[in-house]
């Protein structure tokens, strides 16, 4: 065999096993672009029903595929106190966010479990109650992280803020129980010496609200629309009296032309 043929069946050799691999890659960079298209995906629960637990929704939803976080957000601390007071020491939820390992699994259960029962045997406590599940595109865990601190902080601002007006109340209280017990005091001293005691008082005039200036405006309004009806009403009578005038003088030239007749018609149609 010749050195031609040689290079051609080593060529041929080599076109073969790339055609019998397929051109593919290694097993390890195969999983390593697995994982990479892998991406967590979030769920958001609408209603959450009564005594409903973050391992309930575990063990529902983990059917459908792998979940990885869970929260369940408690309802307000006002109105769970409330219902303590009343005699419920039930915790409830009313809302909440589940992560499954990979976003196509968690559009699959948005989009097949939304408005179906909970519960898929009758004897269920949830069998009555629907999914209201929504996928949260491109939403990521961090982002309801963000969003709890912040409503945390919100929460802790307003609750500062309340204190300090309790305090700014209370110590206003003080202060004017201290002024007014000194005032009685003055006053004892001077009834004791026979002396006059003239209280302080201060006139404040307060501002109008946004009602008053309202009605001010529609009175002063009111006002000056009667007033052009009123212009109206005496130019009308004025021309009416002229009219009036020019007919008895007419009249009185026609059938009174000499003198007095002509006086007592002109008194008789003023």
């Amino acid at each position: 065999m010749s050195d031609i043929e040689t290079v051609s069946c080593n060529e041929f050799e080599k076109s073969e096993s790339e055609v019998q691999d397929g051109g593919l890659l290694p097993e390890k960079e195969e999983e390593n672009l697995t994982k990479k298209k892998i991406v967590p995906g979030i769920i958001y629960l609408g209603h959450i029903p009564p005594r409903l637990r973050p391992k309930h929704v575990r063990n529902m939803l983990g059917v459908y595929g792998e979940i990885g976080r869970i929260f369940l957000q408690p309802e307000d601390y006002a109105i769970r106190k409330k219902k303590t007071s009343a005699g419920s020491r039930g915790k409830t939820f009313t809302e909440g966010w589940v992560e499954f390992k990979d976003k196509r699994v968690a559009k699959l259960v948005a989009a097949t479990l939304n408005r179906t029962p909970m519960g898929a045997r009758k004897r269920s406590r949830f069998h009555d109650d629907l999914w209201c599940i929504k996928y949260l595109h491109r939403f990521k865990w961090f982002h309801l992280s963000e969003r709890l601190a912040y409503e945390k902080a919100v929460r802790q601002q307003r609750m500062r803020a309340e204190i300090a007006q309790a305090k700014r109340e209370t110590n206003f209280y003080l202060q004017n129980v201290e002024k007014s017990k000194n005032i009685e005091k003055l006053r004892e001293k001077r009834k004791k010496t026979g002396q006059e005691f003239e209280e302080k008082s201060w006139n404040f005039t307060q501002r109008q609200t946004e009602e008053e200036i309202q009605k001010a405006k529609q009175t002063a309004k009111l006002g000056k629309s009667q007033k052009q009806q009123m212009k109206k009403a005496m130019a009308k009578v004025q021309e009416f009296e002229k009219k009036s005038h020019s007919n008895v003088s007419l009249l009185a030239k026609i059938f009174n032309p000499s003198g007095s007749k002509g006086v007592v018609v002109l008194k008789w149609f003023k």
